[in-house]
C-alpha cells in the first residue's frame, strides 16, 4: 500500500489478470451461460475486467457483424476489455500440403477480423504441422509468417499457445519464432501445456516472444497452491 496525495491507496498489482473463456466451456457448452453473456459473468461474478474469447462458441459468427457488435457492446456497457480470440477448427498452418495449408492461412482470416471488431490485438492460433523437427519448423514459419503479414494490415497480432505437438517444445516454438521474426508473431504461453517438457524451461525460452500468459491450474493443496506447478517460479520466470 502506498500513500497518495496523504491517503493510503493499493498498489497496482503486479499482473494483471484477464479470464480465458474455455475456463468456463462446460457452462457453455450445456447451454448454462451464453456467449454474449461471457464479459457480464466476468466482471460480475469473478470481479476481472478483462477476457479472452474461444471461437468454438460463435463458430458461425466470424463474418456476422450485428453480432461481433452486440458481443463488443455488452463488453463496453460492463467495462471489460477484450484481449482475443483463441482460433482452433481451422487447419494446420503448418501443414505440409501446400494447398491446404494455404487454406488453413484463409480460414483465419475472418477471425482477424472478428477479433479486430471487438477490440482485440490478437487471435491464438495452433502451429501444427508433420515431418521432422526442422521440416516442422519450416512449414508453421511459413504459415504463420503469411498470416502474420495479413494480421499487421489490420495492427493484429498471431500468437501461438504451446498446445500439443511440437509445439508444446519449447525449443522447437522459440526457433519457430525467431524465424517468423515479425513484431505482430509472438507466444502464449500456457503453464500445464508442455506435455513431458519441462514447463520451468519452455517457459523461460517462449517468454521473450510472450504476448501473454495462460496461467493454467487444476488442482490445489490445503492452502491454495497449485499442486502440478511451482506457481511462485513460474511467476518469477
Amino acid at each position: 500500500v502506498a500513500a497518495v496525495g496523504g491517503r493510503a491507496a493499493a498498489a497496482e498489482p503486479l499482473f494483471r489478470i484477464s479470464l480465458a473463456q474455455w475456463s468456463l466451456h462446460k457452462t457453455i457448452f450445456s447451454g448454462k451461460l451464453d456467449n454474449l453473456d461471457f464479459p457480464r459473468t466476468a466482471k460480475e461474478t469473478f470481479g476481472i475486467e478483462a477476457i479472452e474469447y474461444v471461437n468454438q462458441f460463435f463458430k458461425d459468427k466470424a463474418k456476422d457483424s450485428a453480432y461481433l457488435e452486440e458481443l463488443a457492446k455488452r463488453a463496453d456497457d460492463v467495462g471489460v476489455r477484450s484481449l482475443l480470440v483463441m482460433c482452433d477448427g481451422l487447419g494446420k498452418l503448418g501443414d505440409p500440403d501446400a494447398a491446404a495449408r494455404t487454406k488453413a492461412i484463409e480460414n483465419h482470416f475472418p477471425w482477424v477480423e472478428a477479433a479486430k471488431r471487438l477490440g482485440c490485438h490478437s487471435i491464438r492460433v495452433n502451429a501444427a504441422s508433420k515431418g521432422s523437427f526442422e521440416e516442422q519448423q519450416k512449414l508453421a514459419t511459413d504459415g504463420l509468417g503469411r498470416l502474420c503479414d495479413y494480421a499487421k494490415q489490420l495492427e493484429m497480432a498471431v500468437i501461438v499457445e504451446n498446445h500439443g505437438g511440437l509445439s508444446s517444445n519449447g525449443e522447437w516454438l522459440a526457433g519457430v519464432m525467431r524465424q517468423v521474426d515479425r513484431p505482430n508473431c509472438g507466444t502464449l504461453p500456457d503453464f500445464g501445456n508442455f506435455g513431458g517438457y519441462d514447463r520451468y524451461r519452455g517457459l523461460e525460452e517462449l517468454m521473450p516472444f510472450a504476448k501473454g500468459v495462460s496461467a493454467k491450474s487444476h488442482e490445489f493443496d490445503e492452502v491454495g497452491n497449485e499442486t502440478r506447478t511451482d506457481y511462485r517460479r513460474m511467476l518469477e520466470i
